[in-house]
């Protein structure tokens, strides 16, 4: 007998029945940060609470991150990862929104130091999220006792073997500076034309730049017996391979801050400042320091931590060697200098 209802009426019905079952697409929230930044166990709890969906994209060094941004990533994502060297920057160029701040009230639980710092007074545009610190990451040698010094880099005679740069303007730069006895801060043209020689010649001895997790990896790998590194990556490779130790160099190096915050034209800001004030709540704060190693800048989170990570020396510098710390600050139009120092040092 043939069926009352003709083809396409019935696979009409069948699609209307399909499409209300499909319900409402899930809000989203996109994400561009560090790669190997944030423990995925985070995200994926962030998602269940919040019933969305976290996309995720990775930079590898601050250039990258500002030219995506700047070629359309604005409004394209909703939380980004600015360091207290890229912040001011990001500011000028209009590529960061201004925080509501009553929208993230676990801004109570930061460390006080954080609150008002130099290069966000008042955090208008940044909430902090960790610090840590450029130094040397090493695969251990029972034959050699190696300098806790940046010669291991600058000086052919103390050389270890391969090494890598790491792809930091001012982290890389300031390790030159410091090394010859000048603030990492430096715009003295003098000073700053000796940094740039020393690197070039550096670079030509090296295995070339390259961004925190791949030098970090290349030691692990066994390509290079040490490289410049960030605290973070350097931890974590340690905890990976006990063979391999981060100092610090005894002439002084950088202290940096990752932050949150959120693109000008973020689609989602709404459920950007829900994540910020997410990774504010005490419990994520200590589960983000203690997988990514790095230290918190979330009081509320210390008291959380485990001895191991409040113990390690990699993670927390010795109170003697924190005075040895310097940021980069923002120079002004003096960040010019430093511009095209960096395009002198990567095109020679």
């Amino acid at each position: 007998m043939k069926h009352p209802l003709s083809l396409p009426l019935l696979l009409l019905l069948w699609l209307m029945i399909a499409l209300t079952g499909c319900g409402k697409a899930k809000p989203q929230l996109n994400l561009f940060i560090w790669s190997e930044f944030i423990d995925p166990k985070i995200i994926t709890e962030f998602e269940r609470r919040f019933d969305c969906q976290v996309t995720v994209d990775y930079f590898e060094d601050p250039d990258s991150m500002i030219a995506k941004l700047v070629a359309g990533g604005s409004s394209t994502y909703d939380i980004v990862i600015p360091s207290d060297t890229t912040l001011p920057l990001m500011i000028r160029r209009g590529l960061l929104a201004p925080l509501r701040q009553n929208h993230i009230p676990n801004l109570k639980n930061l460390d006080p130091r954080f609150t008002n710092a130099p290069f966000d007074p008042g955090n208008r545009y940044s909430v902090p999220l960790g610090w840590g610190t450029t130094g040397i990451y090493i695969r251990n040698n029972p034959t050699q006792s190696p300098e806790e010094s940046w010669s291991l880099f600058f000086d052919p005679a103390k050389q270890l073997g391969p090494f890598m740069l790491i792809d930091d303007a001012r982290a890389c730069i300031g390790a030159a500076l410091r090394y010859r006895g000048h603030s990492l801060n430096s715009v003295n043209p003098e000073q700053l034309s000796e940094a740039r020689d020393l690197l070039i010649e550096t670079k030509k001895r090296s295995l070339g730049f390259e961004g925190g997790t791949g030098c970090k990896n290349r030691v692990l790998a066994r390509g290079a017996a040490l490289t410049m590194a960030y605290s973070g990556d350097a931890a974590r490779g340690s905890q990976e391979d006990p063979a391999t130790t981060y100092f610090l160099p005894r002439e002084g190096t950088q202290i940096f801050v990752d932050t949150l915050s959120i693109p000008s034209n973020a689609p989602h800001p709404e459920l950007a400042e829900a994540f910020i004030n997410y990774m504010l709540e005490p419990k994520v704060g200590a589960q983000y320091s203690e997988w990514g190693s790095s230290a918190t800048a979330n009081r509320a989170a210390l008291q959380l931590l485990k001895p191991s990570v409040l113990q390690n020396p990699s993670i927390y510098p010795p109170q003697e060697f924190m005075n040895r710390l310097e940021y980069a600050t923002d120079l002004g139009e003096h960040n010019r200098l430093y511009d095209e120092l960096w395009t002198q040092i990567k095109s020679k």
